[in-house]
């Protein structure tokens, strides 16, 4: 059994920084009172609620803290933005989306095509960009809703999505824009009222807070019907007790994120590229899925031909290095990706991609560790594939 855990798997999760649960603690054993009860013992819980929405005011650069809404996770809040949206435009039956949606976005409007709702799905590039121009074509007077994310949680690939607005706003400046930014958050800078965005949600456990918490911006005049019926909590607008350490544990992630940005653009990034690097000269069927420079900084999407991701995987896994196939979502299947088949990533390279996502723990040390042991696996794995000839093919047009 390998004692070494190299984790590059953070698009999937991150490690929940230690300032952050020293943050969170004293809402477990101390100020545990129900911030909406009546009693002093409650002021600090609810102190602390008030608080951390400013601190996600600032995250996001909301205009008001009013305009931030707690959840559970990314997916509650897309599915807050997207159905509490389409309830109150009852009368408007036409979204659009892109086809590299997580599945928390696509499969909504997977259902809301099943009601009888015009969905379109925009498509990409080889590169994985986002087709404008039949975006502007798709948006009309009867849009209701936009959504599109601000990175693609496979490739990286970063969405211009102040540019997306414009095209929405220009066509019908009644139609709504959602914005999953789950995977920017932490590695780009947020600014909502720049980028002129109705609502964008994320989740803690992408940028070192815990699992079980997000957070959704609703900008003021935008209704939104709730999707969770109850009590009063936030403004009425997700009903249920509010997790008061989870809130200051994203809050303080947020805060903390904010602070990082620099080293995530540049160190973050240096590692990110000398891997990717490495990878692509040293194995002679690893070719990157993109290599378009606008992406996070911590992601990198290899295409290995001619062989399986999962056995690539369950090799690196075996020596202690951890990534992915893809989203963590859709990791159980033995589909490829629907990202990686919108681009048009080749069949030789669909079934074999891999992503590695860094984080602001990882160590130069754990990346040429991986530089250092995955051109073995893959050599391993090219000897028994069964495309022996194409394999020959590619080591001689390296060398």
């Amino acid at each position: 059994m390998n004692n070494k855990m190299i984790y590059l798997d953070n698009n999937a999760t991150t490690k929940v920084d230690k300032k952050v649960v020293d943050e969170m603690m004293p809402y477990f054993e101390e100020e545990y009172a129900n911030p909406s009860s009546m009693y002093d013992f409650s002021k600090k819980a609810s102190k602390a609620i008030k608080e951390s929405r400013e601190m996600m005011k600032e995250f996001f650069n909301a205009k008001t803290s009013n305009e931030i809404i707690f959840t559970s996770c990314g997916s509650e809040s897309a599915n807050t933005a997207i159905r509490g949206l389409l309830e109150t435009e009852k009368n408007k039956k036409h979204i659009i989306t892109t086809k590299v949606e997580h599945p928390c976005v696509l499969n909504v409007f997977k259902y809301y095509e099943k009601q009888g709702y015009k969905v379109d799905y925009i498509g990409v590039n080889s590169n994985g960009e986002l087709d404008l121009a039949e975006l502007q074509e798709k948006v009309d007077k009867d849009t209701a809703l936009v959504a599109t994310m601000w990175a693609n949680n496979e490739t990286g690939v970063i969405f211009p999505v102040q540019k997306i607005s414009e095209i929405v706003k220009s066509k019908n400046p009644e139609t709504k824009l959602f914005v999953d930014a789950v995977q920017v958050a932490g590695k780009i800078d947020i600014d909502v009222q720049t980028a002129n965005i109705d609502m964008l949600g994320v989740s803690g456990h992408k940028f070192h807070a815990p699992k079980g918490v997000g957070a959704l911006y609703v900008k003021s005049g935008t209704l939104l019907n709730p999707l969770i019926i109850g009590g009063h909590q936030e403004r009425g607008k997700r009903a249920g007790t509010e997790n008061v350490p989870y809130i200051v544990g994203i809050a303080k992630a947020a805060e903390l994120a904010k602070e990082s940005l620099k080293y995530e653009a540049t160190e973050i990034k240096r590692l990110r590229d000398k891997l990717e690097t490495n990878i692509v000269k040293n194995i002679c069927n690893a070719k990157l899925n993109t290599s378009i420079s606008n992406r996070v900084p911590n992601t990198t999407n290899i295409g290995f031909e001619y062989i399986e991701g999962e056995l690539i995987l369950l090799h690196l896994s075996d020596i202690g290095i951890c990534a992915s196939s893809g989203s963590a979502c859709t990791s159980g299947s033995l589909e490829p990706s629907h990202v990686l088949r919108a681009m048009g990533t080749p069949f030789t390279a669909l079934h074999g991609s891999i992503r590695f996502s860094l984080s602001r723990f990882t160590t130069e040390e754990e990346i040429d560790y991986v530089i250092e042991k995955l051109p073995p696996i893959i050599e391993k794995l090219n000897n028994i594939s069964p495309y022996q000839d194409e394999i020959n093919a590619l080591k001689n047009l390296k060398h």
